[in-house]
């Protein structure tokens, strides 16, 4: 692994985050349930295929995701949020909230992200619950 250039916790958030695809990848397994490298190929943003590619291996890496084979297609891999992919969701759900306030965005997903703040911590807990069940059953943890 090559040497930080700096220790400062925004700096250390951009070495993971600091591209346009990785919290879009991370978005659609958190929010869409895209779980398949097809699937998020098929994304509004048009991911392709190399970047997609190699952001999954970063973020498996990485450990905030995990790449398993599907007990019903062995030739189809799994994309599951570890618990440092999960433990993303207040701050996802924080940037769509800038993003609304500040930003052009759909009426869909304005109202989505919408439901999401208004949900509060309640809501927040039942879709992080929701990933580590997804987590652990992909896992056989």
């Amino acid at each position: 692994m090559k040497e930080k250039k700096s220790l400062c916790p925004i700096n250390q958030a951009l070495e993971v985050f600091g591209d346009k695809w990785t919290l879009l990848i991370i978005r659609d397994i958190m929010f869409s349930g895209k779980r398949y490298f097809r699937g998020m190929l098929d994304s509004d943003e048009k991911i392709a295929t190399n970047i997609l590619t190699d952001r999954l291996n970063k973020l498996e890496e990485l450990g905030i995701l995990v790449k398993t084979k599907d007990l019903h297609h062995k030739q189809k891999n799994v994309y599951s949020l570890t618990k440092k992919g999960i433990d993303l969701v207040p701050v996802m759900i924080e940037i769509s909230q800038w993003s609304i306030t500040h930003r052009t965005v759909s009426e869909k997903d304005r109202k989505h992200v919408q439901e999401l703040i208004d949900g509060g911590a309640p809501l927040q807990e039942q879709i992080k619950q929701s990933l580590l069940d997804e987590l652990k059953k992909v896992s056989n943890v």
